[in-house]
């Protein structure tokens, strides 16, 4: 998921994003625990759709807070 689709998503969304892929993300480490993984950058790639929508969620707390973020 590219970055610019995270932002456009509301804020409940985005939580519930983070849930689905912290859940995905236990359901393919316990999977390559018991050698039953397929693709094993499946993994690799929803942490890093994980930490871009944790990177937004933090984006949209410190504007809440009226914080300066940094340059993009």
């Amino acid at each position: 998921m590219r970055p610019r689709e995270i932002r456009d998503i509301s804020e409940a969304e985005l939580e519930q994003k983070e849930r689905d892929l912290r859940e995905e993300l236990f359901r393919l480490r316990l999977r390559g625990a018991t050698g039953q993984i397929e693709n094993k950058m499946r993994a690799r790639l929803v942490r890093r759709d994980l930490a871009r929508v944790l990177t937004i969620q933090q984006e949209r707390g410190r504007a809440r807070a009226g914080q300066p973020t940094a340059a993009r």
